[in-house]
Order: C-alpha cells, then sequence, then structure tokens
C-alpha cells in the first residue's frame, strides 16, 4: 500500500511541474489582450472553479469554518493576505515574460528559486546552511553575475520570478493551510481587485466578448490552468519525501527552457550557457547533498577522520 502512495505521489506532483513547464504554450494563446486583463481573468476563474470544486467534493461548511478561524487570527490573515499579493505579481510577470518573448529568463528565474527558498530560510527562519549549499550559493551568484556582465542588463525578469515565489513558499510555510482552501482563499482576497480591473478596462477594450468565442473560452480557462497544477502538486507532495519534490520541480524550467529556445526560437547565447551551467551545477550540488545517501558518506568521513585525530 504504501509503495503504491509513493508512485501515486510521484505522479502527481512530476504531472503538476510538467503541466507549469507547459504553461507558457498557454499564455501565448492569451496574447491578445493585456498580462493585466490576463491576471485579472486568472483571477476570478480559479475563484469559480475553487467554488465549484469545493462544493462538489463536500468540503464547502469546512472552507466555511476555516475562513472564520483565519478572521479571528491575525497573523494567519495577514500572512495569507500578502501571500495572495505577491503570487499575483508572480503570475503578473510569469504571464508578461511569456507573451514578451522571455520564456528563456523565466526558465532561469524558477531554477534559482530553490536557492533563493535556501537564502530566505536562513536570513528569516534562521536556518543553518552546510558548506555544499554555500557552494551552490556563489555559483549561481557567478552564473547570474556573468550573465549581467555578458549583456550589461541585469536579469530582473528572472530575479523577480525567483524571488516573488520564493517569498510566497516562505509565506505559506508560514501559514499552516490545505492547498485547496489557500487557494480559494487567496483568489478570494484579490478578487475585489481582479473586478474592478475587469469593470474599468472592460468599457475600453471590449476583451471579453458578448458572444462566445475561442478568445473566451481561452480566458475561461484560466481557472482550471491554475487550480489543476497546484492541486495535483499539493496531492504529490503529501505521499513522497520533500528530496523527491525538490528534484522533481526542475522538471517545469527544463521544460520552459527548451519551449524557449526549439518553439519559439528565443535567443541562447554563451552568456546564457554560462549561467545555466553554474546553476545547473548548483542545483545538482545541492540535491545530492540532500539525499540520505550523501549524508551518511559524509558522516562516514567525519568518523574516520576523528579516529585519525
Amino acid at each position: 500500500m504504501e509503495n503504491k502512495e509513493f508512485k501515486l505521489g510521484i505522479v502527481y506532483a512530476a504531472g503538476s511541474y510538467i503541466l507549469w513547464g507547459f504553461l507558457p504554450i498557454y499564455w501565448k494563446q492569451l496574447n491578445f489582450t493585456s498580462p493585466g486583463e490576463v491576471l485579472a481573468h486568472r483571477i476570478v476563474w480559479a475563484f469559480i472553479f475553487m467554488i465549484i470544486l469545493l462544493a462538489l467534493t463536500g468540503k464547502w461548511n469546512n472552507f466555511i469554518r476555516e475562513c472564520i478561524l483565519i478572521a479571528k487570527d491575525k497573523k494567519k490573515l495577514i500572512g495569507i493576505t500578502i501571500a495572495s499579493i505577491v503570487i499575483s505579481i508572480n503570475w503578473l510577470l510569469f504571464i508578461w515574460a511569456v507573451n514578451s518573448d522571455h520564456v528563456v529568463q523565466a526558465s532561469l528565474g524558477y531554477y534559482i528559486n530553490p536557492l533563493v527558498s535556501i537564502l530566505l530560510g536562513m536570513f528569516i527562519l534562521k536556518e543553518t546552511l552546510t558548506r555544499w549549499q554555500v557552494i551552490s550559493f556563489i555559483l549561481a551568484a557567478v552564473g547570474v553575475i556573468y550573465l549581467t556582465f555578458s549583456f550589461g542588463v541585469f536579469p530582473w525578469v528572472s530575479i523577480m520570478l525567483a524571488l516573488s515565489f520564493g517569498v510566497y513558499g516562505l509565506l505559506k510555510k508560514t501559514v499552516d493551510i490545505s492547498a485547496t482552501f489557500g487557494l480559494t482563499i487567496e483568489t478570494v482576497i484579490v478578487l475585489p481587485i481582479a473586478l474592478i480591473y475587469l469593470i474599468s478596462t472592460q468599457f475600453q477594450t471590449g476583451t471579453f466578448p458578448t458572444i462566445w468565442s475561442t478568445n473566451t473560452t481561452w480566458l475561461i480557462l484560466a481557472g482550471p490552468v491554475t487550480a489543476i497544477p497546484l492541486l495535483l502538486f499539493a496531492s504529490g507532495a503529501k505521499r513522497i519525501p520533500l528530496s523527491m519534490v525538490g528534484f522533481l520541480q526542475y522538471f517545469a524550467p527544463t521544460l520552459m527552457l527548451i519551449l524557449g529556445v526549439f518553439m519559439y526560437h528565443e535567443a541562447f547565447t554563451q552568456g546564457h550557457l554560462v549561467a545555466f551551467v553554474c546553476i545547473w551545477t548548483a542545483l545538482t550540488i545541492y540535491t545530492v547533498s540532500r539525499t540520505k545517501w550523501f549524508k551518511k558518506l559524509e558522516a562516514k568521513s567525519a568518523y574516520k577522520k576523528s579516529l585519525e585525530s
């Protein structure tokens, strides 16, 4: 039974990252309107999708109770409010990056993200770093610095995507709530802003047609496209070790990179190559250093040294 749950966890988690990796193809279909409008529609339809899901799964009453508890807990309320704003910024930036032909930069951002998360953990949660994690940071920093000097422009898209998602992950860690309820509450918080934005722009652009069209379908699908990968991830993460989740998360930026270079013919220069090699090496060192095998090897090495001394 445990083996079956483990395999199911891998399927769910890998599925979520694969879907996230292919998301640029979907967002490219929405380039008929501005990133701001796409984000607003994404929030509205994600909210509608989650409300329907809660009703169909019989979790509506539990959701209402969770909302009441969060409303009474000031710390949780502030945490989830900030999280909803930060993830909205991340979504907006990612949509803009994809539709402005910066898919390669977006993939770089999500490669950097795990290292940013560790850095935030060190400074905010006072977590200690191993020497291998320090080496990973130095290598990643070298890659970003080289890319900056190579182009003469700081890769702000990559850094902002990594920082915003890293901060979101940190906030989610401090606010203990299920993925289903968490996503629904986050969309509820930013829903008024999204509706006001859509109403104000609708009269100017008329993006959302009164007659059903292909564009209408693309906009409505933004809801499930947002929610499904996150729900798959939550289901998978519960069934497999965190180290396995850490390994699988590289599926998404790798797919983005392949799409950016081979499907959308974005430039991949020597500067990109050096930066990506540095970051890939850093991530390899970091991932290997977290495995049980490596930790046992280090423990044996430390034991031998203690005997010799």
